[in-house]
């Protein structure tokens, strides 16, 4: 388990930053109609925002290719 979030802390760390973006993006923008499909309730706009949380932060991962290339030699 230490080893998985070790890995992808920078991800995790995205889902956390990103769900509370979108819940205050609810709170306090949000969509008065009703009609609009991420806004109108704080789970999807919550959950949208975990995603594009993740997603954002996982960019900026390093990758370790030359390692993982000299352990399968």
């Amino acid at each position: 388990m230490k080893k998985f979030v070790k890995k992808h802390l920078l991800a995790i760390i995205g889902i956390i930053v990103g769900a509370v973006a979108g819940y205050l993006y609810w709170k306090f923008v949000g969509c008065s109609s009703g009609s609009c499909a991420i806004t109108s309730s704080p789970m999807n706009s919550t959950l949208y925002g975990a995603l594009m949380g993740g997603l954002l932060f996982s960019i900026f991962k390093k990758e370790r290719q030359q390692d993982d290339i000299s352990r399968n030699n």
